[in-house]
């Protein structure tokens, strides 16, 4: 997103919530626009669940929903897919990424927006994060973690890679139409694993993993209603 069209977003967002109060207390909410399901296995891909934390979980509404897998290949590789799904209160059911992510103990360098294109659909919009941590070993060593996530917002109908953009379409929806979407985030990512391992992948390579990963995905949680870009 450049630089003149955030701050018009902004400047949007900041105007419509000083009409907080013209918000309809009643709304209703739109059907999922995606399937919350991870599939088992995709193509070369088995998956297995993963648990939240408990701390991920405090930080989001009790009507939160949660999937989680990691996926893995014949030849080492890992992805790790995760999916958020909002309850009723927008406030508290869905935020940026970023929070999760620190939840997990990633530090992270700020986003930059991209798109996939995914056959048969049209062009998703996506963030992109690059993410390290350290990691404490066994013997009281300690390894230093690098990491590619992408992440977006899905409605029943819009997809965005902004968590403003997320909640000037919410605002709108409500203001609008008394209507409110239920969003879900997706965020999908793997480790950048060369040097430390033999045949690992660089940060090259980690990118292409993940965006042919969401390629084969992104077709199997979002419904017809979702319009893509």
């Amino acid at each position: 997103m450049t630089t003149s069209r955030l701050i018009l977003l902004l400047a949007v967002l900041l105007g419509g919530l000083s009409t907080v109060f013209l918000v309809p207390k009643q709304v209703d909410s739109m059907p999922v626009g995606i399937d919350p399901h991870l599939p088992e296995t995709l193509g070369e891909w088995w998956g297995h669940d993963v648990a939240v934390s408990q701390k991920e979980r405090e930080v989001l509404g009790p009507d939160t929903e949660f999937s989680r897998k990691e996926y893995t290949n014949g030849r080492g590789d890992s992805i790790l897919v995760s999916i958020v799904l909002a309850g009723h209160d927008m406030m508290t059911s869905i935020h940026r990424p970023e929070r999760c992510l620190d939840a997990q103990g990633w530090q992270f360098t700020p986003g930059d927006d991209r798109t996939i294109e995914i056959p048969g659909a049209g062009n998703l919009p996506v963030m992109r994060l690059k993410n390290h941590r350290i990691e404490r070993l066994p013997d009281g060593g300690q390894l230093s973690l690098e990491n590619i996530c992408y992440y977006w917002f899905a409605g029943y109908r819009d997809l965005t890679e902004s968590h403003l953009q997320r909640v000037y379409i919410d605002s709108r929806d409500r203001l609008v139409a008394r209507k409110v979407q239920r969003w879900a985030m997706i965020m999908i990512s793997s480790n950048i694993t060369a040097p430390r391992l033999k045949f690992g992948r660089d940060e090259k390579a980690a990118d292409e993993l993940l965006q042919d990963f969401i390629r084969q995905l992104s077709p199997k949680l979002h419904l017809e209603t979702v319009q893509f870009h």
